[in-house]
């Protein structure tokens, strides 16, 4: 069941801010072209995640009150958190390689000492 999940205002804190594991955040519109094609590939780093991270999409034109709160100015824009902070994003579509080794540091340094 690992697949991304759509989130909402309503949802974004529960899903993203309190989540225990990093979470992309992948703004995005159904007119947009470049996140037509960048949806696969987070449908991949989803599916291949085993759970370390999370993988979550905002339709900004659903929910503009979001993209307003994140400043989102031109879509698709990945935004990566971790312990509920924004951490780090790319705006634009990015490489598959460049958007999981965001997610494995943040998985990384999110771990509980050993």
């Amino acid at each position: 069941m690992n697949e991304p999940i759509n989130i909402n205002e309503a949802s974004f804190e529960r899903a993203v801010i309190q989540s225990p594991i990093p979470v992309v955040v992948d703004f995005w519109a159904p007119w947009c072209g470049p996140c037509k094609m960048i949806a696969p590939l987070l449908d991949e780093i989803a599916k291949e995640s085993d759970g370390r991270f999370r993988v979550a999409k905002v339709n900004i034109d659903d929910d503009p009150a979001l993209q307003q709160r994140f400043g989102i100015r031109g879509v698709p824009a990945l935004l990566f958190f971790s312990g509920g902070e924004l951490r780090d994003q790319i705006v634009g579509v990015g490489a598959k390689k460049a958007i999981v080794e965001k997610l494995e540091n943040l998985a990384s340094n999110a771990a509980p000492p050993s």
